[in-house]
């Protein structure tokens, strides 16, 4: 006999605008309580004294997750000049110190080389696992590693503000597997005068904006209630970014069974886009002649 999931079978998102001093899986943990929701995660994990977009996923919209995982996200942050720490942010222990600060001019003269793709060796205090286990429980056991570099697609860097000679204000827009807390390591570094991240906050992540986010008080305020579900973004929201095609009536069930099915609209072969019938998303897979071959089907 199969077992009965505990909770409500609720689909869709929850777009939070984290606080600092809690960690992404706590915040889904109590997001999937709030909703008493059967399944949970996220696309995108923030630091825990980052602030910002992380976006939630309840229930079938958790098949979504890689389509945001993989998606650009831009992030904002302030640089601290003078100091290298533990993790490369401000909750570290200073590692050592330099009173040498960068001029405007030299700032913008590194940022180049930070651009477009680069490798990017991952902070010690990091989620990247080492023989199977997280750097970050090593980091806090005292053990040095050698963290190998990794491809990093950054889109854009720029300079927002230079509020005193110790500090510059970033954006950035990366690709999947950035930390922001490397690059204020390396631009310290590469200007000769040490740096770590004094803070940090996620603007958007793919299709989510912090201008829809919702807060924690305002997820706690509702919680367990009818009327939590306002706060719910639909499980389409995730898939703007791929092209639509609409399903026929007979591609529609083929679809719902994991079959390939075909569709009204025609796109690139084997491009990767989602199909849908009466408005509610079916699969996710790639378009090949004239039907849609699905990876990921949602069961709506």
């Amino acid at each position: 006999m199969a077992r009965t999931r505990k909770g409500r079978p609720v689909h869709g998102w929850v777009i939070v605008d984290k606080p600092a001093g809690i960690g992404s899986t706590d915040v889904v943990n109590k997001v999937k309580w709030a909703f008493q929701a059967q399944k949970a995660g996220h696309a995108g994990t923030l630091d825990p004294d980052a602030t910002g977009v992380l976006a939630v996923a309840l229930g079938e919209a958790t098949k979504c997750v890689p389509v945001v995982a993989d998606a650009l996200k831009c992030y904002r942050f302030r640089v601290r000049f003078g100091a290298a720490t533990s993790s490369d942010d401000a909750s570290g222990t200073v590692l050592q110190t330099s009173d040498l600060r960068p001029s405007d001019a030299q700032i913008e003269a590194a940022l180049p080389a930070f651009r477009g793709d680069i490798m990017q060796v991952p902070p010690q205090v990091s989620a990247v696992k080492v023989d199977g286990e997280r750097a970050y429980d090593l980091a806090r056991e005292g053990v040095e590693m050698e963290l190998a570099a990794r491809p990093l697609w950054v889109d854009s860097l720029t300079v927002l503000g230079r509020p005193d000679a110790d500090h510059v204000d970033l954006e950035m827009v990366c690709g999947k597997g950035g930390y922001v807390r490397a690059i204020a390591r390396d631009l310290g570094q590469v200007l000769g005068c040490l740096g770590h991240v004094a803070w940090l906050r996620r603007e958007w992540s793919g299709p989510f904006e912090a201008q829809r986010a919702v807060t924690m008080e305002q997820i706690e305020a509702l919680a367990r209630q009818d009327a939590i579900d306002t706060l719910l973004a639909p499980l389409e929201l995730a898939l703007a970014d791929l092209p639509e095609l609409k399903a026929t009536p007979e591609g529609a069930v083929r679809l719902k069974n994991g079959n390939p099915g075909q569709v009204l609209t025609h796109i690139p072969y084997g491009d990767e886009a989602w199909a849908s019938f009466d408005g509610r998303a079916l699969a996710l897979g790639r378009y090949m002649g004239g039907e849609l071959h699905p990876a990921r089907v949602f069961n709506l």
